[in-house]
């Protein structure tokens, strides 16, 4: 007993069927068949997921899912209407704001890597109506950025083919078969995929970064820019009001804009369940957030300010496009700065950042069912397993909803895949607040269980505060993320319903499913003292002994080979990879 709460039963109690009971790669079982659930966590044949995922895979997976169009294109509508001033102040802050609560989920899922991901942390030690409304809405948004991603990748190859020679449809539908195909060859084969994809959109970013550093120092042109277009026009442009007020709507709109392109890091949590030795390689992988979103985050927007000015015609003409190359505040850079050449190579790196977009996000989508139904809050069938640890049923359900792609082969594609990012945002919004929620649940309920920081393997650095700071922000910018709307039709006397729908009918989606949920179940929220820390931890601890011991019977069996380049590696360049 732990303070009320039983422990789980030991090998010998359970399964009581006879045969050894041994823990391999699919769980924990005996030997006529695996036969054991436990909350939150599959461990028997048919249902359990693969830990096939290594360091490398959940390091570059991290780091290639908090780098993409959000940052590479939605930069420049940003930097046009507020100027560099509020971006660069915007991205920062939103940026810590992602590490509190990839801090907070890396607490929990260090302690106990459940195959549900968040989504069985809600339900355990929050309320399971938490889990429920957080599982839905998180499937949700992913069923919608699937199809948003592939419409993006049709809109991107126009920069190169127009859509009156071939049709969008055509590129929706390879892209759609290729990112199917990649998530049904099972998770080590995903995994290594994304690992490459992920290490190029790094490289890729990396040099814009010393691109956009050389063209503000003037060696492309001459022209040594330094922070001029922080003094003319200014760093804090007026958006809807003049004054201090519109420079302060500026400022929050860019807000908005670093939630959407900051919108996916959390996917680690979804991973916790097919990751090797997860609660070294989670805590890491999360540590490191920090340190990712300085380098490429912050100092990306820094250069892209100082060497574009937010006036510049140039820059006006890209907010006006959805995506592509055109789209980029790199390339006005590049093209400003007099360099040839370069835009098709940017246009190609962003086509290849959207389809890695589309395959992870297609992969969270069929993790998040699976673990919808391990939790009991969708049907059985989604999770079923097959021989390699893919759950076929619910990749399949959520590639069904990449169908929605084919909505956009109509001319006003670019009109819908603006609304869907407006949805997605408000669902990756509800998302962070849940996980928050559900950590300063987790927090109270270590209290009262006397589990001490000590004993944890990765501690929050800011606890139950810094999960409270950010739980504000949070609930702050998703009441107000849409404020234009009020704020136009105030100004010019026209309500934009449609924007105004699309940004927060999340709202009301979420709270139907926490309360109706509540309602229908009558479930009552999980008491700090009666919070289950225990229950499936031993078959964890077993495959995490197993498999540090496997991996040290390799390493003596072929001797230290790596030496000084894999000390420098983890001493140089590991941080950022």
């Amino acid at each position: 007993m732990h303070n009320g709460v039983r422990d789980t039963p030991s090998p010998d109690e359970w399964p009581p069927e006879k045969g050894q009971h041994t823990l391999g790669d699919k769980g924990y079982h005996n030997g006529e068949g695996p036969t054991i659930q436990v909350a939150g966590h599959e461990v028997a044949a048919g249902t359990a997921l693969h830990r096939g995922l290594k360091a490398r895979h959940i390091t570059m997976i991290a780091i290639g899912g908090a780098i993409g169009t959000g940052l590479i294109i939605g930069t420049g509508a940003a930097l046009a209407r507020a100027g560099p001033g509020s971006v660069f102040i915007a991205y920062t802050m939103v940026g810590f704001l992602v590490y509190l609560v990839m801090a907070a989920l890396g607490e929990m899922a260090a302690w106990l890597p459940m195959s549900s991901g968040f989504t069985g942390y809600a339900t355990r030690f929050c309320d399971p109506s938490l889990g429920f409304a957080l599982g839905w809405t998180y499937w949700f948004k992913y069923i919608i950025v699937t199809p948003n991603q592939l419409t993006a990748a049709a809109l991107v190859i126009q920069y190169w083919v127009d859509r009156d020679r071939i049709n969008p449809g055509v590129w929706i539908t390879i892209f759609l078969v290729v990112i199917i195909a990649i998530n049904y060859f099972g998770i080590r084969f995903f995994g290594e995929f994304e690992f490459w994809l992920s290490s190029i959109k790094v490289v890729t970013i990396v040099g814009l970064i010393i691109l956009a550093l050389v063209i503000a120092l003037g060696g492309a042109d001459g022209d040594r820019r330094g922070f001029r277009y922080w003094k003319n026009p200014g760093a804090f442009n007026e958006y809807i009001m003049e004054g201090a007020a519109g420079r302060f709507l500026g400022f929050w709109s860019t807000m908005v804009t670093a939630v959407f392109a900051y919108l996916g890091t959390e996917l680690v949590g979804v991973t916790v369940g097919e990751a090797q030795n997860p609660r070294k390689v989670v805590p890491r992988a999360i540590k490191l957030t920090f340190y990712r979103i300085l380098f490429f985050y912050c100092l990306s927007v820094l250069f892209i300010g100082m060497c574009v000015p937010y006036n510049s015609p140039e820059l006006t003409f890209a907010t006006k496009q959805t995506t592509g190359a055109s789209a980029s505040p790199f390339v006005v850079a590049i093209l400003e700065a007099g360099i040839q050449g370069l835009p098709s190579v940017i246009n190609a790196a962003i086509l290849l950042f959207v389809f890695s977009a589309s395959n992870s996000d297609l992969y969270i989508a069929s993790r998040t069912l699976y673990g919808l139904a391990v939790n009991g809050n969708a049907p059985r069938i989604f999770k079923r397993t097959d021989s390699r640890g893919v759950p076929i049923y619910a990749l399949g359900m959520s590639a069904m909803f990449a169908l929605l792609a084919y909505m956009n082969v109509a001319d006003d594609s670019k009109t819908v895949f603006g609304y869907f990012v407006n949805l997605v945002t408000i669902f990756g919004l509800e998302t962070w607040i849940s996980i928050l929620v559900t950590h300063i649940w987790w927090i109270k309920a270590r209290r009262a269980q006397n589990l001490p920081d000590s004993a944890l393997p990765f501690v929050a650095p800011l606890g139950i505060n810094g999960s409270w700071g950010a739980l504000i922000f949070c609930v702050l910018i998703a009441v107000t993320k849409n404020f234009s709307v009020f704020t136009y039709s105030r100004s010019y006397g026209n309500f934009d319903y449609k924007n105004f729908v699309t940004g927060y009918i999340g709202i009301p989606i979420y709270l139907i499913l926490l309360f109706g949920h509540k309602i229908l179940t009558k479930s009552k929220g999980v008491k700090a003292h009666e919070a289950d820390f225990y229950t499936g931890k031993d078959i964890i601890d077993r495959e995490e002994e197993e498999f540090l011991a496997a991996k040290a019977a390799k390493k003596q069996a072929q001797g230290e080979k790596k030496g000084k380049a894999g000390w420098f590696y983890k001493t140089f360049i590991g941080w950022l990879f």
